[in-house]
């Protein structure tokens, strides 16, 4: 028995829910399909589905097996296509999953940069703000901001999350009341509506000690941070936005920071831009280069 293609075989199986679908796939007989799953209950000793005439379905020890299967077919694949890359340079598909403000932000530019320096590779990037989808999206690669805890996922910080107020000088010169805690409710609010942020109360940060406040009343209230930004840009209020979204305008003067000697809690989305990718790919060749790819490009940046 070629074991190998019996798992790639048992594998197939299991997706396609068919043996004669499973044989189209692969290119085979569904007797030659049906002849390899034979061969792996025979070595087992134990039935790995149960057929009738009209359904299939796993045993419980055919599911432990094909998982145990597509865990040992990942880790070969991802075992030659790194040493593939490692002579012969980046190749093949890289597929990324970020949150969406990071596009416009920082992940565009860095996509670019990085597709110039490695032309034989192609990148599949999609923009969610829904976390779910991020988490469980089944990418080679997560960009996320937030806490992660998700069993069989690595997590590694590569740039800092640091919240800061800002407006545009236009707002200033319309509202010329100095931002400060006790004016906060006197201001027109920019605010990012999202389910991980269903606080009712900030906490600043000054030489140590915690100042809990109130959250005002939104002028303007919307779950797309790029709206919010242009926005904030057009004059029409102060924004909470994360230092590697707001760092150019500030740079540029189409930002001003207010309350800088104050730090804001970030509250849900945590102090870090995070690298998540499955446990499986930890070796995978391409997602490590592109993580210290990204991670030099946020500290030429300031971001890290």
């Amino acid at each position: 028995m070629d074991k190998f293609n019996a798992l790639a075989t048992l594998v197939c199986v299991v997706e396609q829910n068919s043996f004669s679908r499973a044989a189209e796939q692969l290119g085979k007989t569904p007797s030659a399909v049906a002849k390899a799953i034979a061969a792996l209950e025979s070595e087992l000793g134990s039935k790995l589905f149960e057929r009738t005439t009209r359904r299939m379905q796993l045993t419980e020890a055919g599911r432990l097996y094909a998982q145990a299967a597509r865990q040992a077919l990942g880790c070969l694949g991802s075992a030659s296509e790194t040493i593939g890359q490692m002579q012969h340079g980046l190749h093949g598909e890289l597929r990324i999953a970020a949150a969406l403000a990071f596009g416009p932000a920082f992940l565009a530019e860095a996509c670019a940069q990085f597709c110039l320096a490695h032309p034989q590779l192609r990148l599949q990037v999609e923009l969610s703000d829904n976390d779910q989808f991020i988490l469980e999206s089944g990418h080679d690669l997560i960009l996320h901001e937030g806490a992660c805890d998700i069993p069989g996922l690595i997590v590694k910080p590569i740039g800092k999350n640091q919240v800061l107020l800002s407006a545009s000088p236009a707002y200033l010169a319309r509202q010329p009341l100095p931002v400060t805690p006790a004016t906060l409710q006197q201001h027109d609010w920019l605010m990012y509506k999202h389910p991980a942020l269903g606080r009712h109360y900030w906490t600043f940060w000054q030489a140590g000690a915690a100042l809990r406040i109130e959250q005002p009343q939104a002028r303007i209230l919307s779950d797309n941070y790029d709206f919010l930004l242009a926005n904030a840009l057009a004059g029409a209020g102060v924004l909470i936005t994360p230092w590697w979204s707001a760092a150019p305008y500030l740079a540029d003067g189409r930002l001003v920071r207010l309350m800088g000697d104050y730090e804001l809690d970030p509250d849900a989305f945590g102090a870090h831009i995070l690298a998540v990718y499955p446990s499986h790919r930890r070796a995978a060749h391409k997602v490590q280069v592109f993580i210290a790819f990204l991670q030099a490009f946020l500290h030429a940046r300031g971001y890290d």
